[in-house]
């Protein structure tokens, strides 16, 4: 088959540990999953079941990379979260079969324009713009399941140059990752090499050029990402 212009490169991420990637098919993410980070946000943490937004797959940028300060926005925040990479399709996943559609984990970022994000919240419209731009998506290598198990708690940071913002633990997530597996696969068909961030802790706020952003979920991986100066 002939093409108007060159394919692009499919978007990946390392698998810890192999000579492989990961292809990226999706990315979601979980909104306000976490009691504290909902309550920052301006909303009661009880009230609704989950929800997601999406990224581009081409969003995902790997560890140890330098990014640009995103276009448009006066106000840049960080959110760290677990990512699961699912390995197999399902579509109405039952919360105790979730565990086997998960290839791994993964240490990400949902990069944010907050002033886009909540420009548009505040008039009803979706989020696109202030979530699913170019470099939203910084993740680390992929760590199998076969290899760390299936993360229920655990410490998850981050730190902004040196100075600890995030701390809060897996267990606290309003719903855990085969919760959100579930969920999910009663909206969309899951396939392999989808992504899912899981949501953040409270603690999230602005980077300038020039910052250090480094953080980890206990038992899977540690992430670093500069801000370009």
């Amino acid at each position: 088959m002939k093409y108007a212009f060159p394919l692009w490169t499919t978007p990946s991420v390392p698998v810890a540990g192999t000579d492989v990637n990961f292809p990226v098919h999706r990315i979601y993410c979980v909104g306000r999953n976490y009691a504290e980070h909902a309550r920052e946000m301006g909303f009661d943490p009880n009230r609704e079941p989950p929800f997601f937004f999406s990224k581009p797959a081409d969003a995902v940028v790997a560890n140890g990379s330098t990014i640009r300060y995103a276009l448009a926005t006066q106000n840049f925040h960080y959110e760290m979260e677990l990512v699961v990479a699912i390995g197999k399709e399902g579509v109405n996943i039952s919360r105790e079969s979730a565990p086997d559609h998960v290839y791994g984990y993964a240490a990400g970022l949902d990069m944010t324009r907050r002033d886009l994000q909540l420009a548009a919240r505040d008039k009803g419209r979706p989020w696109d713009i202030g979530k699913g731009f170019d470099q939203s998506a910084p993740v680390s290598a992929i760590h199998r399941a076969a290899d760390v198990g299936h993360p229920s708690s655990g410490a998850i940071w981050l730190k902004v140059n040196g100075e600890i913002k995030q701390k809060a633990d897996l267990k606290e997530l309003l719903w855990p990752v085969p919760d959100v597996i579930a969920y999910l696969s009663k909206l969309f068909v899951l396939k392999p090499g989808d992504l899912i961030y899981t949501g953040t802790p409270a603690g999230v706020g602005p980077v300038k050029p020039g910052d250090r952003l480094q953080g980890a979920v206990e038992g899977i991986d540690e992430i670093s990402i500069n801000i370009a100066s």
